[in-house]
């Protein structure tokens, strides 16, 4: 019988999801120490491609290919002519090739190029709106190119699975070790590729079956040591910020070491679910609409947070809320209430395009219905 959904990867996606963007509301550091959303999302990703790599590589890519760009090409649409509204333009040093940028836009080989500093829609925006709106898009960047060398990867784990595993990390030592000029578009990306090269490489081997063969005591036993490796090398790190304090997001070598061993562990707990346990079947709804928007979600997230600013702001020339509500306005809370409902009308206007890539009926909100005559789980 063929195999249903893995609920479990479904929640773990679903997890991540919402962890990006609580991240970016709060900017709590310990919440990539709590759960390393970007080393799951890209293991899941990792998980899914060698699945399809039973199909002829090229024909994978292009799939592939064809669910990742379309949503980026709808959020550029949106995204690009808003920045040059706004008094942007880009790559200000070469002037007769100032548009050769903009194909970033329509494939991110590198990070799409955005205005730091732009105009502010006469005060209701902060000026580096548009640098937070596109903080999202170095996922794609790091995400095409683990879909174009996944068949090598493949290949290089079946034949060494472990040494292939650790060259990712290896590589992230070596480039953030002082050694190595990170300036430019060519070490950003492989800055991203090596730090979560090794989440990716743990997904494919997840789905090869080549973790269950490891002794069940191995994982448990070594994990725990790995990440504590990670928060010792986080520690011993320099703090940009010191009111923000050791962050992980920002110490790619720490970001690694944590990211492997969290997800070595989570994928050696995977229970593959094919039903949900009762405790989280009244969960179903919100899990499925994350996973069948999880691009739409995750671009769309930060234009939905910046909104709140100038949705929030005008309040407080209102008395009522000035009087007896200053708490609610001055809460960090309130932006991310604000966000939710943003986020879904995102889902109703944009989510379509996710069902256009992948050659289904388009559907404005996917949200499954119970069957007629069941009860919500308790």
């Amino acid at each position: 019988r063929k195999p249903g959904r893995d609920r479990y990867l479904d929640l773990l996606r679903a997890l991540a999801l919402v962890r990006v963007v609580v991240y970016h509301n709060f900017s709590w550091t310990w919440l990539p120490i709590v759960f390393p959303s970007m080393g799951v999302m890209f293991a899941l990703a990792g998980s899914l491609m060698v699945r399809s790599l039973k199909r002829p590589a090229l024909s994978v890519i292009r799939g592939r290919l064809r669910r990742l760009l379309p949503p980026m090409w709808l959020f550029g649409a949106v995204v690009v002519p808003l920045m040059f509204l706004e008094g942007w333009r880009p790559d200000h040093h070469h002037p007769n090739w100032w548009w050769a940028d903009l194909a970033y836009w329509v494939l991110p080989f590198s990070e799409p190029p955005f205005g730091a500093t732009l105009h502010t829609f006469g005060g209701h925006l902060p000026a580096s709106w548009a640098e937070q709106i596109c903080v999202p898009l170095w996922y794609l960047r790091a995400y095409l190119w683990y879909v174009l060398l996944s068949p090598l990867m493949l290949k290089a784990m079946r034949k060494l699975p472990w040494v292939t595993l650790l060259v990712p990390l290896a590589l992230a030592f070596f480039i953030n070790s002082g050694l190595v000029d990170q300036s430019g578009r060519l070490m950003e990306a492989a800055t991203d590729f090596t730090t979560f090269g090794a989440c990716w490489l743990l997904g494919m081997a997840h789905a090869e079956g080549l973790l269950r063969k490891i002794p069940q005591y191995v994982v448990p036993s070594l994990a725990p040591l790995v990440l504590m490796f990670g928060f010792w090398w986080l520690m011993q790190s320099p703090v940009d910020d010191p009111r923000i304090g050791h962050d992980l997001e920002a110490v790619p070598v720490a970001q690694a070491i944590w990211s492997f061993g969290a997800v070595l562990l989570l994928l050696h707990l995977s229970p593959s679910w094919e039903q949900w346990p009762k405790p989280l079947q009244r969960f179903n709804g919100v899990i499925s609409l994350l996973n069948s928007r999880a691009v739409t979600v995750y671009l769309w997230h930060s234009f939905a947070l910046v909104l709140t600013e100038p949705l929030i702001d005008p309040l407080w020339s209102n008395t009522l809320f000035y009087d007896h509500a200053q708490w609610l306005l001055a809460s960090q809370w309130t932006p991310l209430v604000v966000a939710v409902p943003l986020i879904c009308l995102a889902i109703l206007l944009f989510g379509w395009i996710e069902d256009v890539a992948a050659k289904r009926r388009p559907r404005l909100f996917p949200y499954p219905r119970r069957p007629k005559g069941r009860r919500r789980g308790r």
